[in-house]
């Protein structure tokens, strides 16, 4: 029997993601990370144990970005593809604005992995926002979850404070705070996390807390040493290369001599985007203040890409403003490069091998490195490094010995660092074949694609082991839910319960009889502690879905997890405090007792009387309030979302697992059932019902039966034929 093979989802929310042409350095979102995800994608798919690679990313519909982000499928080969999924607004917007949306991003994935009728073997998710997606899937479908972090949230969180600003400012900006806290959650919970350093795993994974069974694993990243080949592979006349390549060389030597005074000085080359920890000013003031190195070679800086300096972040902006200013406060002209924009698919390669057939050095003086992707491809075209001390490097100069490490902080260490290679030429030959020689060993995707699908297998293999230990079901509730068609939704007092209430076990049965056919929830109005004693109680078997609170609260299956999505979608405008607050002096209302107060329902004890809602509406409606208000057994009341409701939270379902509608059957009693008795869905009200439904007999899809309770619930599946119903749907 052949092995099965392997679908991996990876998660790369931020930024602009796309196979060719990628904008690297466009701004802080489009970094390295895109590279890396697409690059691990793309030799993952050219394993033969794998058959399928997604990279979900965010559908981008903006005029001032490429079309390319607005293709919901980009088929990359035959068996990697690009998935982008919608969330929140359209346009382009930066990462820390996605945090409200992520839960919406869910959401869309649930619905897709639905319609593809297939789930991942393992999702992966890259960063902190796409940490807490994937975090959410693996828990609703119960796969491995595996998380690269890239940056981390603590790291970054003190060197804003280093730089003076303060606390407030940074969460304000940033949303430092909820990045940390998902951070938090997300190292609780995953079953394997991959650095690309040790260093990474001490120093930045090192501030978090966490258990201590989690799995760490420090595979280095690779590069394309096809794309990024040795700079004497051009001097081969016969050597054949796309007719882009040979643009790309003659573009940028133009550039660059468009700043040179003496272009055939080697060059001192840094790639990188301009952010203060990069350190571009650093690596100026080494070189400015430096005559005897500038009368040896030139700097050719290329800080990501820019069209109007003003238009920039701020962090951006000053960056590049400071490199302009120290330009001129050094005399730089003629001796120093700066061009606006560089193309990553062709023009970068060739710019590493432009600077090592002049004999050149590639610097990085970054004042924090978590790896240095650039001192790879650089090295790989042969040229040697100057590198910062912190991080990653080290591992690449001690694995390469192809350069040397400095204090990025002590601008003449640079300086010396640069003059020693460039002057030694004995030194710059061993430096330059070492990298070439050692990063083919040591950095190939091949390599880490290998490395990693071993590593997965044997997470899989002891996951399932641990389980078999454990007596954990294989049916995950989100595995369970993709595959349903149909629902059955009760309400719990006195409809799926009641005195004298035969039928119960006879409605049990048959769920379990049809439950590969038939999902079922309850909705009701108890709060989810006291709808799960009262299902024990009765010795139901928990749901697939408890809505509770009236609505305004979803869990799923045994483990009860929480639907975040639908907390994210209710909370729009609801303002608890302020309507308490407005409704304190109304005489009439009994505010309820703590345990049935929950952070989306305000309850309060309310006899029947002559215009008293009509009194609520007008208050809560001059006060601007949005909310929803439902009044139950002439004795409740409960003030919800605009967006809450029994109802509401059943199209939510049926949205979220793609189950139609119509495919549903809704039970109630009562008037705090009523709308979701309402509307397309099969609904029936039981014999016990409340007057306050009275006024349903005749509308359409709503049955009254004649049996109380389970018995009625059971009276309306025979009455329209459920499961034929469904099936005929199909």
């Amino acid at each position: 029997m052949a092995k099965k093979k392997l679908y991996i989802q990876m998660f790369s929310i931020h930024g602009l993601i796309r196979s060719e042409n990628m904008e690297l350095g466009r701004d802080a979102d489009t970094g390295g990370q895109v590279n890396y995800v697409v690059e691990l994608a793309t030799h993952l798919s050219r394993i033969d144990s794998v058959d399928q690679v997604d990279l979900f990313t965010r559908l981008v519909v903006d005029k001032t970005v490429s079309e390319d982000y607005s293709e919901p499928i980009e088929q990359v080969n035959d068996k990697f593809r690009i998935v982008r999924i919608q969330c929140g607004r359209r346009n382009y917007i930066r990462k820390e604005l996605l945090w409200p949306h992520l839960d919406e991003y869910v959401d869309n994935t649930i619905k897709f992995i639905k319609h593809q009728n297939r789930l991942p073997d393992v999702v992966h998710g890259h960063y902190a926002d796409a940490g807490y997606v994937a975090m959410q899937i693996s828990r609703i479908f119960g796969l491995p979850f595996i998380f690269t972090g890239h940056s981390m949230g603590r790291v970054k969180m003190q060197k804003l404070l280093g730089d003076g600003l303060k606390k407030s400012d940074i969460i304000k900006k940033y949303k430092i705070d909820t990045r940390i806290e998902a951070e938090e959650d997300i190292l609780r919970n995953a079953d394997l996390i991959i650095t690309s350093t040790r260093q990474e795993v001490e120093k930045q994974y090192g501030q978090y807390r966490f258990g201590e069974n989690v799995d760490f694993e420090v595979f280095p990243p690779g590069i394309d040493i096809q794309k990024f080949h040795p700079y004497y592979h051009n001097l081969n006349e016969n050597s054949k290369k796309p007719e882009q390549e040979y643009f790309a060389k003659a573009s940028l030597i133009h550039e660059l001599d468009r700043f040179f005074l003496n272009p055939e000085k080697p060059i001192i080359l840094t790639l990188c985007r301009p952010d203060k920890r990069k350190n571009i000013s650093g690596l100026i003031k080494a070189f400015g203040e430096d005559k005897e190195l500038q009368a040896i070679a030139n700097l050719a800086i290329f800080a990501g890409i820019r069209k109007d300096i003003e238009s920039m972040e701020d962090n951006e902006r000053d960056v590049l403003t400071q490199m302009l200013l120290s330009m001129d406060k050094y005399d730089l002209y003629g001796k120093m490069a700066i061009p606006k924009k560089h193309d990553f698919e062709y023009e970068v390669p060739e710019l590493y091998r432009i600077v090592a057939d002049k004999k050149g050095v590639f610097v990085n003086s970054a004042l924090t490195e978590p790896f240095g992707l650039t001192l790879l491809e650089a090295s790989s075209a042969g040229l040697p490094i100057v590198s910062t001390d912190d991080g990653g490097p080290h591992d690449i100069i001690h694995n390469c010995k192809n350069g040397i490490l400095i204090n990025a902080s002590r601008h003449k260490e640079i300086s010396e660092a640069i003059k020693r290679i460039l002057v030694d030429s004995e030194k710059w030959s061993r430096y330059s074949k070492n990298g070439i020689l050692n990063v083919q060993k040591y950095y190939t995707w091949e390599s880490h694609a290998k490395k990693y699908i071993e590593r997965l297998n044997s997470l899989m293999k002891s996951r399932k082991v641990e389980n078999m230990k454990k007596a954990v079901p294989t049916d995950a509730i989100g595995k369970r839910l993709t595959k349903m068609n149909a629902f059955i939704i009760s309400d719990i007092d006195n409809t799926l319960i009641g005195k004298n209430n035969d039928a119960l076990p006879e409605l049990i049965n048959y769920l379990n009889k049809n439950k590969n056919h038939i999902a079922f929830g309850v909705a009701t109005g108890r709060t989810i502690d006291s709808a799960v004693n009262i299902l024990k109680k009765h010795k139901i078997p928990l749901p697939d879905v408890i809505i509770s609170s009236v609505g305004t609260e979803i869990y799923y299956g045994a483990e009860l997890h929480y639907a975040q999505g639908w907390q994210v979608h209710i909370s729009n405008k609801w303002q608890r405090e302020k309507i308490v607050k407005i409704l304190r002096d109304v005489d009439f209302l009994e505010y309820q007792e703590e345990k049935n107060q929950r952070p989306f329902k305000i309850s309060y004890n309310m006899v029947p009387g002559k215009d008293r809602l009509p009194v609520i509406h007008e208050r809560l409606n001059r006060y601007k309030c949005q909310y929803s208000l439902i009044y139950s057994h002439k004795e409740y009341l409960d003030i919800l979302p605009y967006r809450a409701s029994k109802g509401k939270a059943i199209r939510y379902l049926s949205y979220k697992w793609d189950i139609p509608l119509s495919n549903f059957l809704v039970c109630g009693d009562s008037g705090n059932d009523e709308e979701m008795l309402k509307g397309e869905p099969l609904a029936v009200v039981v014999g016990n019902y409340s007057s306050e439904v009275e006024h349903l007999k005749g509308a359409r899809n709503v049955y009254f039966a004649d049996n109380k309770y389970s018995a009625g619930i059971l009276e309306a599946i025979k009455k329209y034929e459920f499961l034929n119903h469904i099936k005929n749907k199909n």
